[in-house]
């Protein structure tokens, strides 16, 4: 029996599919207490990828900005990361575990932050081109004169006119629009891997914020820049990130691309956020409202911490803790009728007992 002839056609194999970007921060199970044991962040798990951007949505008090601060070391007086790990880069560093000495080495270096009112993160009494030379010696190593040169590129950079000038301007003498660019500037200097920006664009005016969040993507682009934005408006998530985080009461409830999230929520809490939003429904002359409000800080619940809101909630949503599940598409959700049916989804973790109405 004759062998098979050799195929002739030699073109060139397929391309193997594009690596999957490296986590730059993986946050796992993070429990976040305030005030001697008040657990206000519980079981928050989430990675974020080299370039990408993701969105952390969700009302006041939901403990978005204490996981941002958890990843920078920085929550207030009184609480404390409680539970989990938060690791930088791979194989990774982990946070959680790091003296103050190793968080200067982070800070600043590897991890930029922009927050909301620039003006008081920067000093009155020093020139705004001082401040980044002064992070570009320490950080960057560099001479006098070279972090001078390097200070004006970065102004440049960020977009501010005659940075020459600037350099040698106080804060004062300076708009929100371009307090805010200095202090990306100044977030950016040592070419940090993660870049943290929370409510960074809120009290900008609109076209201020169009600018900054046009800098914020062009930075990404440029430098392979992972960042976190924390915000309330659905929009500007719309308009910048690739994922979106949902949180409510300190839990993630939703997450997922942004463009399949916005157009068809998995959450009953995420659907009423777009309907108290009604992005692009210029013509509407009534605002909505979410009903009723997010139980006290360090509640316990017996069930779904939204249940008592949602008008889709049924008897079994107040029995049982809902875990956080994976549905398709890489997506994830806590509810158990997502997208307004019971989907068979891979519980992340294990629900915890909890006793109603009981303190953490």
């Amino acid at each position: 029996m004759s062998q098979l002839a050799e195929p002739t056609d030699r073109s060139p194999a397929a391309p193997a599919p594009a690596a999957p970007a490296p986590d730059v921060l993986t946050v796992e199970g993070l429990d976040v207490t305030v005030s001697g044991g008040v657990r206000a962040v519980r079981r928050v798990s989430f990675t974020l990828g080299r370039g990408e951007a993701v969105g952390l949505v969700g009302e006041s008090g939901s403990g978005k900005s204490l996981t941002c601060r958890s990843a920078l070391g920085v929550l207030p007086a009184g609480c404390e990361v409680s539970g989990g790990r938060i690791t930088l880069g791979a194989p990774g560093a982990e946070l959680t575990a790091f003296t103050r000495k190793q968080w200067d080495a982070v800070r600043g270096r590897r991890i930029g932050a922009v927050f909301q009112d620039p003006a008081s993160y920067l000093n009155p009494s020093l020139t705004v081109g001082r401040q980044l030379t002064e992070q570009l010696r320490v950080g960057a190593a560099l001479s006098r004169a070279e972090a001078r040169t390097r200070a004006v590129e970065l102004f440049t950079a960020v977009g501010l006119h005659r940075p020459e000038e600037v350099f040698h301007q106080y804060p004062h003498e300076l708009s929100g629009g371009m307090l805010q660019r200095v202090l990306i500037a100044i977030a950016v200097s040592c070419s940090p891997e993660l870049l943290i920006a929370d409510e960074a664009t809120t009290a900008l005016d609109v076209v201020i914020q169009a600018e900054i969040l046009e800098l914020l993507q062009r930075l990404r682009t440029e430098r392979g820049l992972a960042l976190l934005l924390v915000t309330h408006d659905l929009a500007v998530v719309a308009e910048s990130c690739d994922r979106v985080l949902v949180m409510y009461a300190g839990e993630i409830v939703e997450d997922g691309p942004t463009a399949e999230v916005l157009a068809s929520p998995a959450h009953p809490y995420t659907e009423a956020l777009l309907r108290v939003a009604s992005i692009g429904a210029w013509g509407r002359r009534e605002l909505d409202i979410i009903p009723g409000r997010p139980p006290e800080t360090g509640a316990e619940l017996p069930g779904c911490r939204f249940a008592d809101r949602c008008a889709h909630a049924v008897a079994r949503c107040t029995e049982a803790p809902v875990a956080l599940r994976s549905l398709e598409g890489g997506r994830r959700a806590r509810c158990l009728r997502p997208a307004g049916s019971l989907l068979d989804g891979a519980p992340e973790e294990a629900p915890a007992p909890v006793t109603e109405g009981a303190a953490v």
